[in-house]
């Protein structure tokens, strides 16, 4: 005897079984593996977009901090503080000035030079007016780190040298006086400072943000009071800072430096190449998001143009399945998830190519290899959402493909 069957039933038995989303991830997949090598392609679009992202802001970004560090290099962070003069002369800073600008909190560093108003010649026959744009400046022991300088050939002022008649040469003063650099095994050449021999122990190199030190012989603090009658007192004091504080310790260094007559010192402003480096940042920043904007929006083209193209090619699935009771919503899941399937996959190939090509470029420049995770991290997220955005159109047009139409092209 045959049961018959309630309506109830025949509608419950005619209900599609609801797929979970283990199932739907592996029908969208099965797609990509039966068409592997257009799946390969179509991956290929993406993660060229995504690569392509990474590497317009690895490079420039790796290129940038390279150029930061040249200019921080150069000298961005640094004051120089000297007396103003007023009624015919100047007020002397006080003796210990680079101590007290020291004390500053965000001072890292503090030295100074002092002008000994002394002369300096090639030799003792020599016409003094042949070094008369060399000036003779007593410097600290900590000058070149402070300076950001560095010496070219011999050493720099030490404490075991500070109190002897020993010279060092700024690069344009060493130009001046004849000795481009000191050669090593040689007896180290003379010069005379105030009728007293002095000994050539290093020659620095260029310092395009201190000129003024370029064109000086420097001599140990304690060895211009020794022999060339200096009273101690600083003309300029160098001071280095943190750079995001450095308009701060501006306002307060006349003030540490002076207390009772502040505006007699004179403080200069922030080098250019200071704000040539922040102008830096802002426009490699610009630069950065509109390339990056147009290397996902080619991707997110391409991802589009395979799935539409995937769609007409495979009419006849579509039909067979809806012919065997899938509904709209799960062809829909099915082409939705391919593409996004298939954009993550090109994600992070895009990701790891470009990755590996910004620190290849990088490693051959001799540049800092700087990849931004958040550039990694949006790549990724970036490609998954272009296949969310890309796959609605063509799931939704082969949802609404009537399996009659689809089956016909078998």
């Amino acid at each position: 005897m045959t049961a018959a069957t309630s309506p109830a039933a025949a509608r419950e038995g005619s209900r599609p079984v609801r797929l979970s989303p283990g199932d739907v991830l592996r029908l969208g997949v099965i797609g990509l593996r039966v068409r592997k090598m257009r799946a390969a392609l179509s991956a290929l679009g993406i993660s060229i977009g995504i690569a392509t992202m990474i590497m317009v802001t690895g490079i420039p970004a790796s290129s940038q901090k390279e150029l930061l560090s040249q200019l921080t290099a150069l000298g961005t962070n640094l004051l120089q503080a000297q007396p103003v003069q007023s009624g015919g002369q100047k007020t002397p800073l006080p003796k210990d000035a680079d101590r007290m600008a020291a004390r500053i909190g965000p001072v890292t560093r503090a030295s100074a030079v002092a002008n000994t108003n002394t002369t300096i010649q090639r030799t003792d026959h020599s016409d003094p007016s042949d070094s008369i744009a060399v000036s003779v400046l007593a410097a600290r022991d900590n000058l070149l780190t402070t300076v950001n300088g560095s010496v070219n050939t011999g050493r720099f002022l030490t404490p075991a040298t500070d109190r002897f008649p020993t010279v060092v040469l700024g690069h344009q003063a060493a130009a001046t006086l004849g000795f481009k650099k000191l050669l090593p095994g040689q007896p180290a050449p003379q010069v005379v400072i105030d009728h007293r021999w002095f000994t050539v122990i290093g020659v620095l190199n260029p310092m395009p943000l201190t000129s003024d030190l370029e064109q000086a012989a420097l001599v140990g603090w304690s060895a211009a009071g020794t022999y060339l009658h200096f009273d101690g007192h600083p003309t300029v004091v160098y001071v280095k800072s943190d750079e995001q504080a450095i308009d701060d310790v501006r306002s307060v260094l006349p003030a540490t430096l002076n207390p009772e007559l502040p505006g007699l010192v004179q403080v200069s402003r922030p080098s250019d190449a200071l704000a040539a480096k922040r102008a830096s940042e802002h426009s490699f920043s610009g630069l950065f998001i509109g390339l990056a904007g147009v290397a996902l929006l080619v991707g997110g083209i391409g991802v589009a143009n395979t799935m539409i193209i995937s769609v007409l090619e495979r009419r006849r699935e579509i039909g067979l399945r809806r012919a065997l009771g899938a509904n709209r919503g799960q062809i829909r899941g099915q082409f939705l998830t391919e593409a996004v399937v298939l954009s993550g996959l090109g994600g992070l190939a895009g990701a790891a190519i470009g990755s590996l090509a910004v620190a290849y470029y990088a490693t051959y420049q001799g540049w800092p290899v700087v990849i931004p995770p958040a550039s990694v991290a949006e790549g990724v997220v970036g490609a998954l959402l272009v296949g969310v955005v890309a796959g609605v159109y063509p799931s939704i047009r082969a949802a609404r493909l009537p399996p009659t139409e689809a089956l016909a092209t078998v």
